[in-house]
């Protein structure tokens, strides 16, 4: 057995499905959600910009609110709670509070900090860069939320089925945030569906394509 891996996180990759029907009797508090985001913020993001934002949809109210939005998919409802994962097209501006805590501690010399912030901000003039790497990280966040909900013996499960548009009006989301996927968490009424998987030798290609 490899021990690269924690057994609990093993558990984990191979266990966890995408459940769309839930207990609605489960509550998560707000601690449990804190505990599970501050988990799910350890994600990697390019040039460490942390390019996401979490909307978390928790009252009866709001889940009602955007059940017409994401097609009525009941898990909106049934779950304990919906985290929208928003990726940040502006996040070359986290650049310079995060990189001033570094030089603060000693840790990153003021002229790298200069050097990584002129970088960024020269890459962020493009708005495919913004966009592509908003999307790209935010991603990076769904997965790490996911995994570790399923650690703490949760259950989630992805959508990208829901009215884009209509989600940023009736949630008042910023301009400078897109949502990239809704993922709804809790316990399982019902365990997710198992899903073929391709084998190893299938997805991966050694070196170089023949």
């Amino acid at each position: 057995m490899s021990t690269s891996v924690p057994q609990d996180l093993q558990t984990a990759l191979r266990e966890r499905r995408s459940v769309k029907q839930y207990d609605p009797g489960y509550q998560m508090s707000k601690e449990e959600l804190k505990e599970l985001l501050e988990l799910t913020g350890r994600a990697p993001s390019s040039w460490n910009l942390q390019h996401w934002k979490f909307l978390v949809v928790h009252s009866d109210e709001q889940k009602q609110k955007l059940l017409p939005i994401a097609y009525g998919q009941q898990q909106i409802v049934q779950s304990s709670a919906v985290i929208a994962v928003l990726g940040d097209l502006e996040a070359n501006l986290n650049a310079e509070p995060i990189y001033s805590e570094g030089v603060k501690a000693g840790a990153l010399p003021q002229e790298v900090k200069d050097a990584l912030i002129g970088q960024i901000n020269a890459a962020y003039q493009s708005p495919q860069v913004a966009r592509d790497e908003a999307i790209r990280n935010a991603s990076l966040a769904s997965m790490q939320l996911m995994l570790a909900a399923k650690t703490m013996g949760l259950d989630t499960c992805p959508m990208g089925g829901f009215d884009q548009k209509k989600f940023v009006e009736a949630f008042e989301v910023p301009e400078r945030y897109i949502p990239v996927m809704l993922i709804s968490v809790g316990k399982a009424a019902k365990p997710g569906r198992p899903s073929g998987r391709f084998p190893v030798e299938e997805i991966v290609v050694w070196d170089r394509f023949e």
